[in-house]
């Protein structure tokens, strides 16, 4: 390298290190550290190795690169606007402000060239092991000859915080075992943490530990030193069946006089301290946001790059289209979030005859439209055979990469982080499912797919106490109304087979995320035409028996059954009940004023009941209604005798109205 380039590097870098600095110094607020010690990998990345067009930040065969650590905000939004991505200056002398698009941590919808959002710690690792799944899953289906139309390398910046977190270990453990050759993960070994010295509470090999996960592992001595960086990116590349992680040695805060602690990680250097390290970096003390022309036009050949790789990408495009005209054309429509027309067509209609578990409904679905809805793609933690998740004609993608049932061992958090990814990644509509009441093990996976706005699905099976004998460890609670309460995030808790078919149908209707919660136990099927089963589910809520006008019994999933009882068991008494089910709340929270009313009207008494917390029903029975419900743990026994036991019964249901009637 001549002086001359490296002086180039050199100013170039320093720009992107204090557009970082200045961002949080005026915001009073933020985390300098990581972009002053990070800087030369960003600038490595985006200006040199990766392939990217800042003019479309959603072109589907770019590198994606991910800022687990999303602390380091500042340098992403540096590197974006250096880039030419859709940032301008006025945006990043706005960080951490109200209606800016430079929020605290990265956001994904937020910010152009944005991938995934992180802040929590460890979830930009795992959503990047699902990207790189998505990827390699792709190019194994679409893929021909010489037509490489997707080929691109997941890229991520971690610290230690975010190896330190379990689902580091879950997804990084997954990735070795799946082989995910173009997942390259930069780790910023700096040895501090926000208490201190990493030595605290963090004294592992991290080497032998991602060795052991069948990681290829490099080294890099000096996070200054760009022809390392540089040398070790390219080896990693090379490797195309193994992840690599590098280590890069770093300080944190560089150039700083607070250097190499931790008092440089989370708060604005101060004035005093911002103008010392501008001296010590060769920078002009008194410019703020300042990127000398040089540096400027360094950065800009970027866009030029970028814009060759893309048109180079959509020539080789046009001829694979011509060489393969139903892959190219199943690709574009998939890319575009576009459904196979008729799709809905291939939903089973479930007959009455026969009770059914819906969770055994929902295998019948996903089975009945796997062959026109081939972006559908995922699995289970450790619970194939429970949760009914397969799809029974596909290969293993661990097998086969073109398979679409992925295995995910026993990483409930992992697993739903990583179909986050792949929902980011695009192309494709991931599931992943277990237990309901392992849904904590994720919660925090499920409220990033609701911040986002990707199309996750997670389907959760074995939906209450009436799962039976496994006992309070495994029967959910509290877990459909902390759900519910997620902005953003669908319920469903379908009552039948055939709610189930409209649930899955709805699913993937609405592009957002959502959840299932399936049931383990037979239930009585309804009548799809009889009660409008399809339609009443677009509503997410509707009337099984509109006939009542003395009370109306409200509930969701296995509990309508058992209203629809108590109906018949009041109608004898002389009392007529209207019989509501409520498959999701948040849909029917989504509808008109008049048609809740018409459904829901004031003045008649309301009782609810589900196997489950009560409190999110009170907004729809009123001060005047009731609600039958479980503010306890459930009890080890047969499913029809635990919920007798705990209240979940039809005497019980009738014993409320009574009381509510006679008032």
């Amino acid at each position: 390298m001549s002086d001359q380039q490296h002086e180039l590097d050199q100013l170039s870098i320093n720009a992107l290190r204090f557009l970082a600095v200045d961002a949080v110094e005026k915001a009073k607020s933020g985390h300098p550290g990581a972009p002053l010690a990070c800087a030369p990998i960003a600038y490595l990345l985006y200006h040199k190795l990766m392939k990217h067009d800042p003019s479309d930040p959603r072109w589907i065969d770019r590198d994606r690169f991910i800022l687990s650590n999303g602390h380091a905000s500042a340098l992403l939004y540096g590197a974006l606007h250096l880039s030419g991505y859709n940032l301008p200056m006025t945006q990043l002398e706005n960080f951490r402000q109200w209606g800016s698009h430079t929020p605290g941590h990265p956001e994904y919808g937020e910010t152009p060239g944005v991938e995934v959002t992180t802040g929590p710690l460890g979830q930009g690792f795992g959503m990047a092991v699902g990207i790189a799944t998505a990827e390699k899953h792709l190019a194994a289906v679409y893929n021909r000859d010489t037509y490489n139309v997707i080929d691109h390398h997941t890229y991520v910046l971690c610290g230690d915080g975010d190896l330190m977190e379990g689902i580091s270990h879950e997804t990084a453990s997954l990735a070795g075992t799946l082989s995910l050759g173009k997942l390259i993960v930069l780790y910023d070994d700096n040895l501090i943490s926000l208490d201190g010295p990493t030595d605290l509470s963090y004294t592992e090999d991290v080497t032998k530990r991602f060795e052991a996960y069948h990681w290829q592992v490099l080294s890099v001595a000096d996070g200054n030193d760009l022809v390392a960086i540089e040398a070790a990116i390219l080896a990693a590349k090379a490797e195309t069946t193994k992840p690599t992680l590098i280590r890069v040695r770093t300080v944190i805060g560089y150039g700083s006089p607070k250097a190499g602690t931790n008092k440089v990680h989370g708060e604005a250097l101060g004035a005093e301290a911002t103008k010392a390290t501008k001296k010590n970096l060769g920078w002009p003390e008194d410019k703020s946001f300042y990127v000398p022309d040089e540096a400027r036009a360094n950065w800009d050949t970027i866009k030029l790059r970028g814009k060759d790789a893309k048109a180079a990408w959509e020539a080789e495009f046009a001829e694979y289209a011509k060489a393969y005209p139903e892959p190219s054309a199943q690709l574009a429509r998939t890319l575009k979030a576009e459904l196979a027309a008729g799709w809905e067509k291939n939903i089973p209609v479930f007959p009455t005859d026969k009770a059914v578990a819906t969770r055994n409904a929902g295998q019948v679905v996903m089975n009945a439209i796997a062959g026109i809805i081939p972006e559908l793609f995922g699995g289970a933690a450790d619970l194939t055979a429970s949760t009914k998740t397969i799809f029974k004609d596909s290969p293993s993608f661990h097998v086969d990469p073109a398979g679409r049932n992925v295995f995910f061992g026993v990483r409930e958090f992992g697993m739903c982080a990583m179909v986050n990814g792949m929902a980011a990644h695009g192309g494709l509509i991931p599931f992943g499912s277990t237990f309901f009441v392992f849904s904590d093990y994720c919660r925090s996976a499920l409220r990033m797919a609701a911040l986002m706005g990707v199309h996750s699905l997670f389907v959760f099976t074995h939906d209450s106490v009436g799962l039976g004998e496994d006992g309070p460890t495994h029967q959910p609670i509290e877990h459909l109304m902390s759900l519910r309460a997620i902005p953003h995030l669908t319920d469903f808790r379908p009552a039948d087979a055939n709610e189930t078919a409209a649930c899955w149908r709805l699913s993937l209707q609405r592009k957002s995320p959502s959840f299932m919660a399936l049931s383990r136990q037979d239930l009585p099927v309804f009548d799809n035409e009889k009660y409008n089963v399809q339609d009443g589910c677009n509503h997410g809520a509707y009337a099984l028996d509109a006939s009542g006008k003395d009370i109306i019994l409200l509930a969701a999933g296995s509990e309508v059954a058992l209203i629809l009882k108590a109906a018949e068991a009041l109608k004898a008494e002389g009392i007529n009940a209207s019989v509501v089910s409520m498959p999701s709340f948040k849909i029917f929270d989504e509808q008109s004023a008049e048609y809740k009313a018409s459904l829901l009207p004031e003045g008649t008494p309301k009782i609810a009941i589900e196997a489950g917390a009560t409190m999110g029903w009170y907004k729809y029975v009123g001060h005047n209604g009731a609600v039958i419900g479980l503010d306890r743990f459930g009890a080890s026994a047969p499913g029809p005798i635990a919920l007798e036991k705990l209240g979940i019964s039809v005497s019980n249901v009738v014993e409320h109205a009574r009381k509510l009637v006679r008032k």
